[in-house]
């Protein structure tokens, strides 16, 4: 049997040197986590590290068993690409109009409540990180910044207002004449939340708005002093559109929403608004047509993140259905278990004009402020467009049904 024979010799410093790779030195703790992070999953994991177990948990969970939410994050993976080889990608173009605006990529910031728990920038962060990405950003009314103080943080940017139907119905049109007033261009009715849905973490968790000391919480924080400090030492936590309160979030949900509104109150809403008006938590097709024909310029498919619900219907899944059914009437918008570029892909490929997320912006918000939220914006947008490029589609008009197939459907084997 024949043998190779290697020659060898002892590697020369300039060898070595042309080897020796460093990493730059980050000198700035955040910018050094934060660039380490090359997944929304990753910042994540940073957010949990440094955020207290209630407020993270009221982020990261769901309703009762969450299945909710695992299936709507399964959905996303049980898909397959079907790529177009040798075209011309070398320039792709992620922008979409959107409601009469451009934006720049098809993603924007959906409306999270009591973002000042999560980490103390809060809802100036998501506004002024969504001004910059040119993308839209929805103020909650369960927000921790005032209608004002966000338009004023954010001028330039195409702030949203999300509106819950309280049981007084003048002080929820007063939150509208100020969304009005500070320059928002669009009313999102949320109408998924006639209760609110068994959250089962906040409960063992006890978690509380704002959050308790507790003997528990003190041990909790130990090993997370910035949470604290911030918390601690910038003003107060407010709410955008009440005054206090000092119970559990379930408690306060029950206490203002109201579970009677029907779609005679939403066709009452058409009339006292002017602007763009948009109806989130649509969760079947019958549903969608009765909003577009009680006067919403778009829909949001959405099971509330899987919050409310337990078991509810799949969003991404409903897409194709209520796209056909739809038409050009109005945009179909989806939200539920988008962590990653090809998810907005895959959900723009089958129909959606635009796709919205709200625990991958909180957890890079926990995981550093509003750089934190750049990051994730960045992670997206980079996610989205080498998805494009690898499927063959240079712009966003281009993707289409036969860019995907559904592998499986309603089964995590």
């Amino acid at each position: 049997m024949s043998q190779v024979k290697v020659k060898r010799r002892i590697p020369s410093p300039k060898d070595l040197a042309q080897l020796l790779r460093f990493r730059k030195v980050i000198l700035s703790p955040r910018k050094r986590r934060l660039s380490r992070a090359l997944t929304i999953y990753d910042l994540r994991d940073i957010a949990k590290r440094r955020t207290p177990q209630a407020p993270f948990d009221y982020t990261d969970g769901g309703a009762d068993t969450e299945s909710s939410l695992s299936r709507a994050r399964i959905a996303y993976e049980k898909i397959e690409f079907q790529p177009k080889i040798l075209l011309n990608v070398k320039d792709v173009d992620i922008s979409v109009n959107m409601l009469g605006k451009s934006m720049k990529m098809p993603l924007g910031i959906a409306p999270t409540g009591f973002t000042r728990m999560m980490q103390t920038e809060g809802e100036y962060a998501g506004a002024c990180a969504a001004s910059d990405a040119g993308i839209p950003y929805t103020l909650s009314t369960m927000g921790t910044r005032s209608i004002e103080d966000v338009a004023k943080a954010a001028p330039n940017g195409r702030n949203w207002f999300q509106l819950y139907m309280w049981k007084d119905r003048d002080r929820s049109m007063a939150l509208v004449e100020r969304a009005k007033a500070a320059g928002f261009d669009t009313l999102v009715l949320t109408v998924d939340v006639p209760v609110a849905g068994a959250r089962l973490r906040d409960v063992r968790n006890g978690m509380t708005i704002p959050p308790s000391l507790t003997s528990r919480t003190i041990l909790n924080a130990i090993p997370r002093p910035a949470w604290w400090i911030n918390f601690l030492t910038t003003d107060p936590l407010k709410f955008a559109s009440l005054d206090s309160w000092n119970g559990t979030v379930a408690e306060l949900l029950d206490s203002m929403f109201d579970p009677t509104v029907t779609y005679e109150d939403l066709k009452w809403i058409r009339d006292q608004w002017q602007g763009n008006l948009v109806v989130k938590g649509i969760q079947n097709v019958d549903d969608a047509i009765k909003s577009v024909e009680a006067g919403a310029n778009a829909i949001i498919l959405s099971n509330h993140g899987g919050r409310q619900l337990d078991r509810a219907p799949v969003p991404f899944h409903l897409l194709p259905e209520v796209v056909k059914a739809i038409g050009n009437k109005a945009e179909v918008h989806v939200d539920t278990g988008i962590m990653h570029g090809q998810d907005v892909v895959a959900s723009l490929a089958v129909g959606a004009k635009f796709t919205w997320i709200g625990r991958a912006y909180l957890y890079g918000l926990m995981a550093g402020g509003k750089p934190g939220v750049d990051r994730t914006l960045e992670i997206m947008r980079t996610q989205i467009i080498r998805t494009m490029k690898l499927l063959g589609a240079r712009t966003v008009s281009e993707l289409n049904p036969d860019h995907m197939r559904f592998i499986a459907r309603y089964s995590d084997k």
